[in-house]
């Protein structure tokens, strides 16, 4: 079994604040060890479940070279290989040679989320909400397209109650979720201890990874139209001219194409 994890912070127990997950904070290196410690559950879960192949993908992006650069390297269990500094949502290598099962560690809400602990989609100011067709998503839903693009399921979500609402509801109930925290505000939460969240994303993931088929991959209606709804005009200005993009009003994008991944293509570009 080949199995992929990718990884944020702000989902982490024990992180509510962006000092925590902006690189060259005080408090970073804290957060650092935090999040190292949650995905090692993770993996460690997925070994005991059968994976042979376990890679994790560091998608947070905390700034300057520690962008999508956040792991602790001496603090991985040795059980599998990561990912970094690599481009955000473009990590593909695994899917086109074979993978059985995603699993999503540390993820947050989508932005608007009242109990979203550091809820955003992308940005904290650019993006203020994301359609995929009539399924409003944040980076969870992101993920589960790019994944179910290539057949591969989300099996396991964990971070604050609020995201796994909203990845249950996007995928079905037959997702397994860990949450290690409930948001009581954008920024302050009544969290599980890291030891104790770190035993229950552990058995989470050996759990999830018992039934492949627990969940079907995420695949959105084609063809597909991806509707952006953005923060200021000028952050609308860049996608002014697009291929396949469409302002249809000044805070709205809008991109269409046969399949999911063309539309997204059209209007991310990083």
């Amino acid at each position: 079994m080949r199995v992929l994890i990718m990884t944020d912070m702000e989902g982490v127990s024990g992180i509510v604040t962006w000092s925590q997950v902006s690189g060259g904070k005080p408090m970073y290196e804290e957060g650092r060890r935090l999040y190292t410690e949650e995905i090692n559950a993770a993996v460690r879960g997925a070994k005991a479940a059968g994976a042979k192949e376990i890679v994790v993908v560091d998608c947070h992006g905390a700034g300057g070279d520690w962008t999508f650069n956040s792991l602790v390297p001496d603090l991985l269990v040795p059980d599998c290989e990561w990912v970094a500094h690599h481009s955000w949502s473009r990590y593909t290598d695994m899917f086109e040679t074979g993978c059985d099962a995603c699993l999503l560690v540390g993820m947050h809400a989508r932005a608007n989320t009242p109990d979203g602990v550091m809820c955003h989609t992308i940005s904290t100011t650019t993006w203020r909400n994301l359609w995929f067709n009539e399924d409003l998503v944040g980076e969870v839903g992101i993920n589960a397209a790019l994944c179910g693009h290539y057949g591969v399921p989300i099996l396991l979500v964990t971070g604050d109650e609020a995201v796994c609402r909203e990845s249950r509801e996007l995928v079905g109930d037959g997702l397994t979720t860990v949450a290690v925290k409930k948001g009581l505000s954008r920024y302050s939460a009544r969290q599980i201890p890291p030891v104790r969240a770190r035993a229950m994303i552990e058995e989470g993931a050996k759990s999830a990874l018992g039934n492949l088929n627990a969940v079907e991959p995420y695949v959105p209606e084609k063809p597909t139209t991806i509707t952006v709804e953005l923060g200021t005009v000028d952050t609308a200005t860049r996608f002014k001219g697009r291929f396949g993009v469409e302002l249809v009003d000044p805070l709205r994008a809008v991109s269409s194409a046969p399949s999911w991944m063309e539309a997204w293509d059209q209007i991310w570009d990083h």
